[in-house]
């Protein structure tokens, strides 16, 4: 391990306490004024929940206990998604701190995407009673769920500083990613089964890490298997790359912040 790798770690175990009041902060925050608070991790999957399943289950009737088919698409790509936007947004709504005081500005955005984290297994609640609902098998499988959830993190955390650095600068990137995340709801197959897909637009899931990651969630909730080694080798490459490419950009653009807040 090198020097700086070293740094890096004793850096990281010097803020451990501030990540954790951080998360507890953004968690707070999430549901304050509130009057359910965080019950409402458990009914938003909930609610949406049935009002799909009644929409959707009656067009694909092929889809066998559809609720869970949804429920397990649905909840990695919030994760992914809440993860990675609030990641984005954490390293301007953080300014009046860091131009305060010295903290490494990644635990802002590690901090968005834990306390997402924590949210998340809150509304695993919901599947495992549908689950029991519905008489479907808890298998050994579940536990292997934990590697693709690890992914998804891994990767909103990526993006999150990817586009928390352009967002500094470029103010429109939040607008524009919530277009894009629109637009990746209706791409992934989370409604749907993924072979209605037409073969000329296939490529829309090939090229998608979150779809692989999905698959491998369904495998290990919905189908009661392990997930091939290529569905979870492509995601978790896909993720670290992306991770790489946020944490450069941060060390490189992040002293110029100051000029931008």
């Amino acid at each position: 391990m090198s020097q700086v790798q070293i740094q890096e770690l004793n850096t990281f175990s010097k803020y451990k306490s501030l990540l954790s009041e951080l998360v507890r902060r953004d968690i707070k925050n999430k549901y304050r004024n509130s009057v359910l608070g965080v019950l409402w991790s458990l009914l938003d999957p909930l609610l949406s929940m049935i009002v799909l399943t009644i929409v959707f289950s009656t067009l694909f009737h092929r889809v066998h206990d559809y609720p869970i088919y949804y429920l397990t698409g649905q909840l990695s790509y919030t994760l992914f998604r809440s993860g990675s936007t609030q990641a984005m947004k954490s390293l301007l709504g953080s300014a009046s701190i860091w131009k305060s005081i010295y903290v490494p500005k990644y635990i802002y955005a590690l901090s968005a995407v834990l306390s997402n984290f924590v949210t998340f297994m809150f509304s695993l609640i919901i599947l495992f009673a549908i689950m029991i609902v519905m008489g479907v098998n808890f298998t050994v499988y579940i536990i292997f769920a934990s590697l693709p959830i690890l992914i998804i993190l891994i990767m909103a955390f990526g993006a999150g500083l990817i586009l928390g650095t352009l967002n500094v600068f470029f103010r429109d990137v939040e607008h524009l990613y919530s277009v894009f995340c629109l637009m990746l709801l209706y791409a992934l197959p989370i409604f749907y089964p993924a072979d209605i897909l037409p073969a000329k637009f296939k490529f829309i899931q090939t090229y998608n890490p979150l779809f692989y990651l999905i698959t491998c969630m369904r495998d290990c909730f919905y189908y009661g298997k392990l997930y091939s080694v290529t569905d979870i080798l492509i995601p978790a490459v896909a993720a670290f790359v992306i991770l790489g490419i946020g944490i450069l950009m941060l060390k490189k653009y992040q002293d110029r912040f100051i000029l931008y807040v």
